[in-house]
């Protein structure tokens, strides 16, 4: 049966627009939990945050594929005596990135004001330091796009401090076939794994194995998988490393071997490389050096299990992302071979 892998990307586009800094992530949750309901598979909500989606297989063991829909972004520290916001960041981004970048401000009583991230020095006609200043909490600020001039008036409408903070994503699919965007770490790899849900629907196919999908969303903060519904291996589906020293590209399905934390368990990880060779796969196996995944908090969250690390390959992580349509449908092939065979 023909399958348009496009529907991969156009999910992620709908994942995208669901703004979901760590902490912040029950409506792009709930928006999942509707899709399964379209979907007619089983699905909850854990106590931690994560949904867990389980098809049963056709062998009693069980595969979990994790990926993370929790992304970047900030959150309010103080407010400034001129109605500026001093801003704490959500998870590890590039930080100059963020200079310039329109912004969106959240209430915990449901407003929601727009802004942008700027330097302290952000005019070039004024400060001598516009160009050459470092950009990082203590030299940035949120600038909000309402009339406020002092603490007092950003009080007025609502806003406090521990506000969300998240970055407009500025998504882009293009008929070249690439898609960027902040946050594709990790929205694509939602959108591939409700593909393959899609898939096998469609075609109707059993799983050889059971599975649970866990949507994690935490992973930006180190915890995301630290607790998951019981399962004998667990393979997160989430981003490749492009750049220095690693074969992987936007391309490829980059499948890893170590990380930062360990080694990825010897056979699933090998399973994979035999599987990518089998169906002709675009691949590359590498070593990413600042990376760590779901797999690792969950053996550190004392589950007894083994895991492994796959992912399409994504350019200038934790900044202006961007991947291909072929690395994604290079990674859905590799998953579904590995639940199927």
């Amino acid at each position: 049966m023909e399958f348009d892998y496009k529907r991969i990307m156009e999910f992620a586009r709908k994942v995208l627009e669901i703004p979901s800094p760590s902490g912040y992530t029950n409506n792009v949750v709930n928006f999942l939990l509707d899709e399964c309901g379209k979907r007619k598979v089983k699905a909850y909500q854990a106590k931690n945050g994560s949904l867990v989606i389980e098809i049963p297989g056709l062998i009693d063991y069980t595969i979990g594929l994790a990926a993370h829909a929790d992304t970047l972004g900030a959150m309010i520290k103080y407010i400034n005596s001129d109605g500026t916001l001093k801003f704490s960041k959500i998870g590890g981004p590039i930080l100059p990135t963020y200079d310039g970048e329109y912004c969106y401000i959240f209430t915990r009583d449901g407003k929601k004001y727009n802004g942008t991230f700027l330097s302290n020095s952000p005019a070039i006609h004024v400060y001598k330091d516009s160009t050459t200043l470092a950009r990082n909490e203590e030299t940035m600020h949120v600038r909000i796009d309402e009339e406020v001039k002092s603490k007092s008036d950003v009080q007025a409408l609502g806003i406090n401090n521990g506000d969300i903070i998240a970055l407009d994503p500025k998504t882009v699919i293009t008929e070249s076939g690439f898609i960027k965007s902040r946050f594709l770490d990790d929205k694509v790899s939602v959108g591939v794994l409700f593909a393959l849900i899609d898939y096998l629907q469609e075609n109707k196919i059993t799983p050889k194995y059971n599975l649970k999908i866990i949507i994690t969303v935490n992973e930006e903060e180190g915890f995301g998988a630290s607790y998951i519904p019981q399962v004998d291996e667990l393979l997160a589906v989430d981003m490749g490393c492009v750049g220095k020293d690693l074969d992987g590209s936007e391309y490829k399905v980059s499948i890893c071997a170590k990380d930062t934390g360990c080694p990825y368990d010897y056979n699933m990880t090998t399973k994979l490389i035999n599987l990518a060779k089998k169906h002709n796969l675009d691949y590359a196996v590498d070593v990413f050096s600042y990376y760590s995944s779901d797999v690792l908090t969950a053996i550190k969250g004392g589950n007894a299990i083994k895991g492994a690390l796959i992912g399409s390959g994504v350019a200038a992580s934790h900044g202006m992302e961007r991947t291909h349509l072929k690395g994604l449908i290079n990674t859905f092939k590799l998953v579904l071979a590995y639940i199927t065979e």
